[in-house]
């Protein structure tokens, strides 16, 4: 039998350079803010962004006072195509969209729901990929990094924009998490509730040594060519270096007993008398095939700056640590866990709530029971609305 001797393609068609949204492309369900259209919109780390442009989705109507507005913030490799169908313009269905609609937990004939796309993103907001108006060439290697508290101001100038004064709620998972927390620390009288879901008050050493060797992955692909990779043909991107760090991001994102029940020693490449270094078990083709999806609909060089992001969030820094920043937060709050969370564990949104709860602000904890790890904020859906749907009603009454 013939056996691999090299590794797999991780696709039999060629991958794009980037899978950014470039203009030109399906609009789909986008909406697009338009701000430092007049002055430069400076970022905490340093630098500056003209004409910035951010991308969103929204679903339901605004209400007359402004008042019955719900921000939700994706994670990483999340869009602001929240809810709604594959279609053009949206490669994939919405990734929070069993929550988000008429009769659903964010119900949309009593609320407004604004999904934004961070900026650094790749899905219609100006990151990476986007033309520098001061150039016209994609700013790749020029685009500086932003911070979580970059994104939340992009957020609160949309929001002016909408003509929302006060968020009933933000709410994120994992690193919109970290966006929601900063809403409330930034912005206290702007939020009338926040929810925190498998997120932290600031990168831990270990989560960010995994990011570490998830850019090290990308920046180490030859066709990375230091950022500036936006002329390359089909194939000719660093898809193998982006697909790579997508896999190790993977590995975290799910629990080695989910692993084990799904894939086991279970071979894609037949084993015979003779074995070669690339016969393939199946949890590696499982591994390639969501590298190979996320190539086509996410781009390096913003996994990069929002990845950096992530590390760079801690809501204590320039503010007397996180004690004296969440003294900051007026509004009640939730935290979610994920019992099974290797990668958010637990322990770090209980400190959020206790933390709270020791200087006095409202905080209500709750569990997800689930073996599938970090990503349970996107399986379990049906967890995550029971406790947002009181919550938010509860919050509705009081505001």
């Amino acid at each position: 039998m013939n056996q691999p001797t090299s590794r797999a393609p991780l696709s039999a068609d060629p991958l794009p350079a980037s899978g950014a949204w470039r203009p030109g492309d399906p609009i789909g369900d986008r909406r697009f803010a338009h701000l430092a259209t007049d002055r430069a919109f400076v970022l905490e780390g340093g630098g500056a962004l003209h004409d910035v442009e951010i991308a969103y989705e929204t679903w339901g109507e605004l209400d007359a006072d402004g008042a019955n507005a719900v921000l939700v913030c994706h994670a990483l490799t999340g869009d602001s195509h929240a809810a709604g169908r594959a279609g053009p313009g949206h490669p994939t269905a919405g990734w929070w969209d069993a929550l988000i609609g008429p009769g659903r937990p964010l119900d949309t004939d009593r609320w407004f729901v604004v999904c934004p796309n961070v900026l650094g993103g790749c899905q219609g907001s100006t990151g990476p990929a986007s033309l520098d108006p001061a150039t016209g060439a994609p700013y790749g290697s020029s685009f500086p990094v932003v911070t979580v508290r970059d994104m939340v101001r992009t957020q609160a100038a949309l929001a002016d924009q909408l003509g929302v004064t006060r968020w009933l709620s933000v709410i994120g998972g994992s690193m919109g998490g970290m966006q929601a927390l900063e809403w409330g620390v930034m912005f206290p009288d702007r939020v009338a509730s926040v929810v925190a879901i498998a997120t932290t008050v600031a990168a831990s050493a270990q989560q960010i040594a995994l990011s570490s060797v998830q850019r090290s992955a990308i920046a180490l692909d030859p066709a990375w060519r230091g950022g500036d990779y936006y002329d390359a043909g089909p194939g000719e991107g660093p898809h193998q270096g982006l697909a790579v760090a997508r896999g190790m991001a993977q590995i975290t994102y799910r629990t080695e007993g989910v692993y084990g029940e799904r894939f086991g020693r279970k071979e894609l490449d037949p084993l015979d008398d003779r074995y070669t270094l690339w016969q393939r078990f199946d949890v590696e083709g499982y591994l390639d095939y969501h590298g190979a999806k996320l190539v086509r609909r996410f781009d390096a060089n913003s996994y990069l700056v929002i990845n950096r992001a992530m590390d760079l969030h801690d809501i204590g820094r320039g503010r007397g640590g996180v004690e004296s920043a969440l003294a900051r937060v007026r509004a009640p709050v939730m935290t979610m866990a994920i019992g099974s969370d290797a990668l958010y564990p637990p322990y770090q949104q209980e400190l959020i709530c206790d933390t709270l709860g020791s200087i006095g602000r409202e905080c209500v904890h709750v569990v997800i029971d689930s073996p599938d790890g970090h990503d349970a904020f996107l399986i379990e859906t049906a967890q995550v609305g029971a406790a947002l749907a009181p919550f938010l009603a509860d919050v509705e009454k009081t505001r």
